[in-house]
């Protein structure tokens, strides 16, 4: 859902205002909520992030954000995670992670809850890629599958026992059905 504004805002003027609870987005000069994650969109969103940092932090090689907003261009998004190599983190001079960051992640992965609009979400993996974002991961926890995408690619649907592409550098081997296979807490 959108809220029509009088004006349309500039981003400088979105990124002025205070944060929002879920974080909203800005398109087009719209600000756009985000859904309140729930249960599975929570539990994707952790392991991900916590799978992904397992294998990339130590050796300073990416880092994977939970819902950090990245505002580039003319738009300010929220994906659910976003990996950034490490040589692209914009440390601050006391080499600490900065609050804002004004460019695209390396990789965005979004978690399609029920009552977001897939075009939208869609909207954003490709204005990532359109950056210079090399991929993208759109999650949809209702049928198990993953919709891949690559920067100058036609976006690739896998399910099952299909690995998932990470970005070459990160040593990682994941099947779909081991990211949905995390849902399960009980066994």
């Amino acid at each position: 859902m959108s809220y029509p504004t009088t004006k349309l805002l500039t981003l400088d003027e979105f990124l002025r205002l205070p944060e929002t609870k879920p974080a909203s987005e800005y398109i087009k000069g719209e600000i756009i909520p985000k859904p309140m994650p729930k249960g599975k969109h929570s539990r994707l969103q952790l392991r991900l992030c916590n799978t992904i940092n397992e294998v990339a932090e130590s050796q300073k090689i990416a880092y994977a954000f939970p819902e950090l907003r990245c505002s580039f261009d003319i738009r300010s998004i929220v994906p659910d995670v976003a990996v950034f190599n490490w040589s692209r983190i914009p440390f601050d001079v006391d080499g600490e992670v900065p609050n804002d960051f004004l460019l695209w992640p390396d990789w965005t992965i979004e978690i399609l809850s029920p009552e977001q609009s897939s075009n939208r979400v869609i909207g954003n993996i490709l204005y990532c890629l359109q950056h210079g974002c090399r991929l993208g991961w759109l999650i949809d926890p209702t049928d198990r599958s993953i919709l891949v995408f690559r920067s100058g690619q036609q976006p690739v649907l896998l399910q099952g026992e299909d690995f998932l592409p990470v970005l070459p550098e990160i040593q990682l081997a994941l099947t779909v059905n081991q990211v949905f296979g995390w849902l399960k807490m009980d066994s």
